[in-house]
């Protein structure tokens, strides 16, 4: 099986440098069509220059590919907007879109100015929310999208010194989750990838052995693979270095407690039990939840629903 994007039209935003750049060369390489998206600010969203993007383009173009620079600032509803109607008017669609933008504004919680948290939700998040919508009407009317959100192990797992980063970061995921299912009767297929790679974000962060092992393009497959045709819906993809991994959510099968028994004290007593992962699931939806929560309360009850 070969994975082409012949005759699609993709958007990767933020792919100026690092991890961006290395989606939008791999989608051009196999017969996409791609919008690079760079504001072209420094790492904290300073500044701003359309010559990342551009740069990008003149790769893609020398090799044999099709691509247009856009300078966007994900963080502008109008602007997106802007970039969507500018590529559907030139190549008649856009039917892949990897929202790959972000900035660091790193500081202990303690340390955080509430700007500083605003900010970097406002590019992640916000900017995300942004690109899928500005998308997502195109895509229900031709039956046809294929979305990657960008989320972060400091979102899902944590990290020092990233309140905001990680918020957002989280965000991605349950974001992913409601696009999943909204899209799924007009093939729109909704996935996360949770990348580590040694980019301009990460340089401080990692000693050089690390990064010579991390090259933004060990990502990138796991990208494209989502995007494909045949690509899983509501799925987190971990990747670095080479290795691939899914990321699930899990949920304990959890204990039952009489009414008696609805106290700290019991919790406390029962929670050795409560947080058993022997039989852990990971859930298909918010539904789900409350049916089994609702199912295992009637046995006891001895209720038939």
């Amino acid at each position: 099986m070969t994975i082409r994007f012949d005759g699609r039209v993709a958007i990767v935003t933020g792919a100026g440098n690092g991890l961006g750049r290395a989606h939008a060369l791999g989608l051009a390489s196999r017969g996409a069509k791609v919008v690079v998206n760079d504001f072209g600010g420094a790492r904290d969203g300073s500044g701003g220059s359309i010559t990342p993007a551009q740069g990008v383009v003149e790769e893609i173009r020398k090799a044999g590919g099709v691509a247009m620079a856009d300078g966007a600032d994900v963080s502008d509803f109008e602007q997106v907007t802007a970039m969507v109607d500018r590529a559907t008017k030139e190549w008649g669609s856009v039917d892949l879109i990897c929202a790959n933008a972000g900035i660091l504004r790193d500081k202990s919680f303690a340390k955080m100015e509430l700007a500083d948290f605003a900010k970097v939700l406002d590019v992640h998040l916000t900017g995300t929310f942004y690109c899928c919508k500005a998308v997502w009407n195109g895509m229900r009317e031709r039956n046809y999208g294929r979305i990657v959100v960008t989320t972060s192990s400091s979102g899902l797992f944590g990290n020092f010194g990233q309140a905001n980063y990680g918020a957002a970061k989280a965000g991605m995921v349950g974001l992913m989750n409601v696009l999943a299912e909204e899209g799924r009767k007009n093939n729109i297929r909704v996935n996360t990838i949770s990348p580590t790679a040694a980019t301009r974000m990460t340089e401080e962060l990692l000693p050089p052995q690390a990064l010579a092992l991390m090259r933004p393009e060990a990502i990138t497959p796991a990208v494209l693979y989502l995007l494909g045709e045949d690509a899983p819906t509501r799925t987190i993809m971990g990747a670095g270095a080479g290795s691939f991994a899914v990321i699930k959510i899990m949920e304990t099968e959890g204990v039952n407690l009489p009414q008696s028994d609805w106290t700290p004290d019991a919790v406390a007593a029962h929670f050795a039990e409560i947080s058993d992962m022997s039989k852990a699931k990971a859930l298909e939806g918010a539904f789900q939840q409350t049916q089994k929560y609702v199912e295992q309360a009637a046995a006891r009850a001895g209720v038939k629903l």
